[in-house]
């Protein structure tokens, strides 16, 4: 990484130099500067609005860059350690498509674990590609998926040697990963790709004694959510690509859905935060990384809780251990994790990132201090001695494998009718049933609804997970294929 040309910001100098010279606008936002809508002025300031403006010659255009921004996707390829990058202002949905979407098509088959965000699932539907799942153990206390085993991920290959592409998270929602050096050695070594969900990754970049990141594994294809860990807007996220793709045709691919306006909100934070983690990464995620481990060790002393860690790492199917996320069981204390996010949130004024059915999840980032990681602690004690119950009646489990009967595209276009949950037993889903957040989905297109399934859909309502996905707002009855 060359840190004095890090030191640049091209999109934001060149909105800054922009902003100097009082053009008259007879171009889109119709806002006009903010002049035709007082009360969006108001809510984001003057400043922000004045930088909400169009693609113009002078800003370059994100479809096809040819000055500023690809200046600042050439410094952050350098500043990720990638052959090329992409500044992507549709979130990291945006990123994991395009990289499935640039891999495969129609028919071809990719192996993944079960756990993936719906993104690639929904990648899926609109190419027609072939799920090759590689349901990863359980850890049968804490409810939650672990890693993909290099043996699985052998026998995946073995038994379908035709396969494109192998789909990693690095790390997953909790904070596991997988041994990704190993994964990708195996998978080239058969001429198939690797793609990195690294959603929840963007500090392994930038980490000291962090797991390894996709690039450095040496991945094909990395989606990297800047605004998560990395302090962009939120939306705002990366692709990044490895020597053996072609940038051109990702580019191509990326233009079939990306919007042809970019907001150079977005695109700006993605720039300046970039110039952020190059030059000061290194020092703000080892101070996140020892904030997190702090907090793991006063929730653990608090008696009830465990905040897991490093403890669990077995060398197989939790290879490593992303030590900065702060991920805490509570049925010991009588409470669903989704329950203890809401007292903490209606109760305590504090938001953490979600609650499953056995676990929390807090986000700890650069923008953290120890004074709210010790007012957590102190939420956390408190609910502990004011709402603790015996926890005779709590299920345990955040996932169930399922059983594909057909592709997710074939069953999302088929002719479906609406059934009752409980009346759907035995069918085949034709729709995504999820909690989000981690917006990982209990049921998929073309994967058949079992009584476990179902029971566990209603239980998670019942608790106050937020249920999305399905046609039914209320989440009463599935789509299932006539």
């Amino acid at each position: 990484m060359d840190i004095n040309r890090q030191q640049k910001a091209p999109i934001y100098e060149a909105l800054e130099e922009f902003k100097k010279r009082r053009v008259v606008p007879f171009d889109v936002p119709g806002h006009k500067r903010g002049r035709g809508n007082p009360e969006l002025v108001q809510l984001l300031g003057q400043k922000c609005v004045e930088l909400d403006v169009n693609s113009m010659k002078p800003l370059d255009n994100l479809c096809h860059p040819v000055s500023v921004i690809r200046e600042a996707e050439e410094l952050t390829a350098d500043a990720f350690g990638a052959e090329n990058a992409f500044l992507m202002v549709g979130g990291t949905t945006s990123a994991v498509q395009a990289m499935i979407l640039s891999t495969c098509k129609a028919g071809d088959k990719i192996i993944l674990p079960r756990n993936v965000h719906k993104s690639a699932l929904n990648a899926l539907v609109l190419c027609g590609a072939v799920p090759v799942y590689v349901n990863p153990e359980m850890n049968a206390k804490l409810g939650i998926s672990l890693g993909m085993e290099i043996d699985q991920v052998a026998r995946a290959i073995e038994d379908n040697p035709d396969a494109k592409a192998v789909l990693v998270n690095n790390p997953t929602y909790y904070g596991i990963c997988s041994d990704l050096r190993a994964i990708v050695k195996l998978a080239h070594s058969r001429g198939i790709k690797v793609l990195t969900d690294e959603a929840h990754g963007t500090h392994l970049y930038f980490g000291e004694n962090l797991p390894v990141c996709g690039m450095a594994a040496g991945a094909d294809m990395s989606a990297i959510s800047m605004h998560k860990s990395g302090g962009s807007l939120t939306q705002s996220s990366i692709l990044l690509t490895g020597k053996a793709v072609k940038a051109d045709h990702v580019r191509q691919i990326i233009n079939l859905t990306q919007t042809t306006s970019a907001s150079y909100l977005l695109l700006s934070s993605l720039d300046i935060s970039r110039r952020n983690l190059a030059l000061r990464g290194r020092e703000s995620f080892a101070r996140v990384a020892k904030m997190a481990e702090y907090a793991r060790n006063e929730i653990n002393s608090i008696g009830g809780y465990y905040a897991y860690g490093r403890d669990l790492v077995n060398g197989t199917s939790i290879y490593d251990y992303d030590v900065t996320k702060l991920s805490v069981y509570t049925l010991d204390i009588g409470l669903a994790g989704i329950e203890v996010y809401d007292l903490l949130r209606d109760e305590y004024d504090i938001q953490i990132e979600f609650g499953d059915i056995c676990n929390i999840l807090a986000y700890i980032s650069i923008g953290d201090r120890i004074q709210d990681i010790e007012r957590l602690v102190g939420a956390l004690q408190d609910i502990k001695r004011l709402y603790s119950r015996d926890r005779t009646g709590l299920l345990s489990g955040e996932y169930i494998n399922p059983e594909v009967a057909v592709s997710p595209q074939k069953a999302f276009y088929a002719e479906k009718k609406s059934l009752s949950i409980k009346d759907s037993v035995g069918c085949i889903s034709g729709e995504f049933v999820m909690c989000y957040p981690p917006g990982i989905p209990i049921l998929a297109p073309g994967e058949r609804i079992t009584k476990e399934i179902a029971e566990y859909i209603l239980y998670a309502k019942e608790k106050g997970c937020s249920m999305q996905g399905t046609e039914d707002p209320a989440v009463e009855y599935l789509q299932v294929l006539a």
